[in-house]
């Protein structure tokens, strides 16, 4: 057991509609916070929305609403989104929320008292889409934005300025000598070219062009700007205060990891760390940076009309539930590099894993106990199972610190292959000790040891796949009459009790094959 695990995601802008790349990070984040409830009981998952700025702005005056009404609803919009995928946060942070507002202007007060904030007039190109002013040398040869592909603006505005060169040479030093900071690992050299041309950064907006934004409280005339404002929701949303911070924050900062994208690690590795270390608190432990989901191997893009909303996959396969493709799209890449989504893939995928593999193991081997045993588990089985269950159970067991370690290092997909492993040896142990054959030979104690062995196997892997897979994992669970809550220290391989398991009427498949003809509600499900 660990005291304490604290994550985040990044806060998504409101002037559009979720996405399957927004979809992708939160359910990465929900995976690694439910993967950490069975291995603390002080687990807290934060997610929200960025609220202000001039994109706001200006969709919502093109829209004919008010910038709190275009927040409102398109918040909503995400709230809504997470609900249908099973994202269970335990805070869902808006930066228009009131308490947020009112710790940022004192953040901002307090880093202006100390010097590391001051007002200097600037001229420079300014991108809309990246909210940050840019360096000559970081445009395109054609003077464009590299992530945008626009050409930014030419903004003179006298604005307030975050020393950040001040913080510098820290900020590197601590990435050189805390290797597991940035993940993956790779990427840190990135932030580290980018850290050798670093100037300060703008924190401020005038009113006059930006009027979307918090007050700053002893100029009004100017809004602080995205950084302060939005970064600063990992800290404000758990009760940090300047002046008297809460027991909460006390109990979970530092951060244990901010999973963000790769586009806005430079924002999290340097901006973020030199904001803390001005206000004399601990860095976050890592910053994951997972890559980019491509449709159909093409990036998205609302040009080619290929933007995939986050839910249009459970309406067009009518799935129950969100589990089959929340597996699929925490598989869908190694750790921290890009991944695809098209739907013959995820078809495939699904009903391999999760339907064939999986769900059938478990449902082929209850049923095997009900033809043979009526459903009853007997001490004969337990006690006589074979040096070849006995070692496989071993294995089993095992998984579970392997399946721990690549959490550790944010290794989702890695993880769902060892989880996957076990299953496929599970499915070979049964197909090589055959308990039909055994019953046939009225070997039944040993026919009954088989299918126990893989039965408390599958309590082991319902544990496991619960990240992913939270409503098959809690199906699998009622049907062996275990515990899906039962911490990863405390499982054992005693799960599988003496005396009635399971009736006939009790079990059904788990997951049905997407596109299947069970996948028919209208149609009767056979057993």
């Amino acid at each position: 057991m660990i005291d304490k695990y604290y994550l985040t995601t990044a806060i998504d802008y409101v002037n559009g509609a979720p996405h399957i790349g927004h979809a992708y990070e939160k359910i990465l984040t929900d995976i690694i916070a439910r993967h950490y409830s069975l291995r603390t009981d002080n687990m807290f998952f934060l997610t929200g929305t960025d609220e202000h700025g001039i994109k706001i702005q200006k969709t919502a005056a093109s829209s004919g609403k008010t910038p709190k009404q275009l927040c409102d609803e398109n918040s909503q919009k995400f709230k809504d989104a997470w609900k249908a995928l099973d994202v269970n946060y335990n805070r869902f942070i808006r930066t228009t929320d009131q308490d947020h507002e009112k710790i940022v202007q004192k953040i901002f007060q307090k880093l202006k008292d100390k010097g590391d904030i001051y007002k200097h007039e600037y001229e420079g190109w300014y991108c809309q889409g990246c909210e940050c002013f840019l360096n000559p040398k970081d445009l395109t040869e054609d003077g464009l934005c590299p992530d945008h592909l626009k050409k930014p603006d030419i903004v003179k505005e006298e604005n307030y300025f975050f020393k950040l060169t001040a913080y510098k040479d820290r900020i590197i030093e601590h990435i050189k000598t805390h290797p597991d900071f940035i993940v993956p690992s790779f990427r840190a050299n990135e932030v580290l070219n980018q850290l050798e041309d670093i100037q300060d950064i703008s924190v401020s907006r005038s009113k006059e062009n930006v009027g979307w934004g918090i007050d700053i409280l002893d100029d009004p005339e100017q809004s602080i700007y995205v950084w302060i404002d939005a970064l600063s929701n990992y800290i404000t949303a758990i009760g940090y205060d300047p002046d008297n911070s809460t027991e909460q924050f006390k109990n979970l900062w530092p951060c244990d990891v901010h999973v963000i994208g790769k586009d806005i690690l430079k924002f999290h590795s340097i901006y973020w760390p030199a904001i803390l270390m001005a206000l004399d608190l601990p860095l976050p432990k890592h910053i994951f940076a997972h890559g980019w989901i491509t449709i159909d191997e093409t990036k998205m893009s609302k040009s080619l009309g290929n933007v995939v909303s986050p839910t249009s996959v459970l309406e067009t396969f009518e799935l129950p539930n969100a589990d089959a493709f929340r597996y699929y799209m925490a598989t869908s890449a190694p750790c921290g590099r890009d991944g695809n989504y098209s739907d013959q893939d995820f078809k495939e995928k699904v009903n391999a894993h999760l339907a064939n593999s999986m769900g059938n193991l478990l449902n082929r081997s209850l049923s095997m106990l009900v033809k043979y045993f009526d459903g009853e588990v007997k001490s004969e089985f337990i006690e006589n199972r074979s040096a070849e269950a006995q070692s496989l159970l071993r294995t089993a067991l095992g998984k579970i610190k392997t399946v721990e370690n690549h959490f550790n290092h944010f290794e989702i997909q890695e993880a769902a292959q060892e989880i996957i492993s076990i299953v496929d040896d599970t499915n070979k142990f049964v197909t090589d000790n055959a308990p039909w054959t055994l019953a046939k030979e009225e070997k039944m104690t040993e026919c009954g040891a088989v299918l126990v062995t893989v039965l408390e196997i599958m309590c082991i892997v319902s544990s496991l796949i619960y990240p992913y897979c939270p409503n098959i994992a809690s199906d699998m669970a009622s049907q062996l009459k275990y515990n899906i809550n039962t911490k990863y220290d405390d499982i054992k391989t005693d799960n599988i009790k003496t005396g009635k398991l399971i009736s006939k009427e009790e079990i059904h498949p788990v997951f049905l094959r997407v596109d299947s003809e069970l996948a028919d509600k209208s149609k009767p499900v056979k057993v």
